[in-house]
């Protein structure tokens, strides 16, 4: 029963958040041959929006995209949940939350592991120079984010818990201006964050996700789009894919587009993207099995409310 009540609070926090930060048009009727495509400024999809490729290429098959905008990936799926887009891109935890809440979607495909630009951040000054002296020590992260999980492996690597620690539950923005002020030891964060403090707040990078997480980004659509469409799933992967190369061969234009974009100066997008490489894969077992630990990791903590089986929403 605490399991479901604190999923439930979760959730219904999740929802009154989308009814009011959600962005884009309203929603169509998919017989006006409309894909509605949600993206987040730090992902690869506003990458593929600003290079109108797709826009270009589903116009031969009669679709027009409507774009919409998410402060968040936990709003994104919520988003599918209510009809309101067809496609997405998310984090590799809110796809855990979206199955628990038994939205109907499914993975269409993996991003490349970026875990080098996803971390725990110290103040240069700290005397924190090991992950066994983050005991007793206030973190900041997250809740129910790839910070979060990042930091569960992480501690439990040094034998700790999140018994061990102090949790302090922030956006990364909070987080931020929390390291800035010292209010707490250490922060979890993902890029361009990451590379932002380091440059600009004093931060130093006490360990990045190498043998913790992947820290994939993941690609979904709704069930009822997918079954409907799938040559159009198909063609959305193939310019993700072009535009992942592209990104990859041109850094220099990339951090000028990224950077006005994200409000971040060049040097931090720089930094993030040269440690980053895009791309796509199928979803392998070895992704599968990825998502199942994350899965059974918040299921043992209470975070969502019931065992899942990861294999039941991936396209056979």
């Amino acid at each position: 029963m605490r399991k479901i009540l604190m999923f439930s609070f979760m959730y219904l926090l999740v929802l009154f958040a989308g009814c009011n930060q959600i962005e884009g048009s309203t929603s169509e009727d998919n017989s006006e041959k409309i894909v509605r495509i949600g993206y987040q400024k730090n992902g690869p999809l506003v990458l593929l929006q600003s290079l109108g490729t797709l826009d270009e290429r589903l116009e031969q098959y009669g679709f027009t995209v409507e774009w919409k905008e998410f402060q968040a990936g936990p709003l994104l799926v919520e988003a599918l949940n209510a009809d309101s887009i067809d496609f997405g891109r998310t984090g590799n935890t809110p796809v855990i939350f979206a199955q628990a809440a038994d939205t109907p979607f499914v993975y269409v495909a993996a991003g490349f592991s970026k875990f080098k630009g996803s971390g725990i951040l110290v103040p240069d000054e700290s005397e924190i120079t090991e992950l066994e002296q983050l005991e007793g020590k206030t973190i900041g992260f997250a809740k129910g984010s790839s910070s979060h999980y990042l930091l569960i492996k992480a501690l439990e690597k040094a034998g700790l818990t999140l018994d061990d620690i102090t949790p302090a539950y922030l956006t990364p923005g909070d987080a931020r201006v929390a390291f800035e002020q010292g209010t707490i030891d250490a922060m979890v964060v993902w890029d361009p964050f990451v590379a932002s403090t380091e440059l600009h707040s004093n931060g130093r990078l006490l360990v990045d996700g190498e043998g913790l997480t992947t820290d994939r980004d993941f690609f979904v659509a709704t069930e009822n789009f997918y079954d409907a469409h799938p040559e159009i799933v198909d063609v959305i992967i193939e310019e993700i894919d072009a535009s992942s190369k592209w990104a990859n061969s041109n850094h220099d234009e990339l951090v000028e587009k990224l950077a006005p974009l994200l409000g971040i100066d060049e040097d931090s997008i720089r930094m993030s993207v040269e440690r980053r490489t895009y791309g796509v894969e199928a979803i392998s077992e070895e992704i599968i099995k990825e998502q199942q630990e994350i899965a059974d990791i918040f299921y043992d903590l209470d975070i969502i409310p019931k065992e899942l089986e990861i294999k039941e929403v991936i396209i056979d």
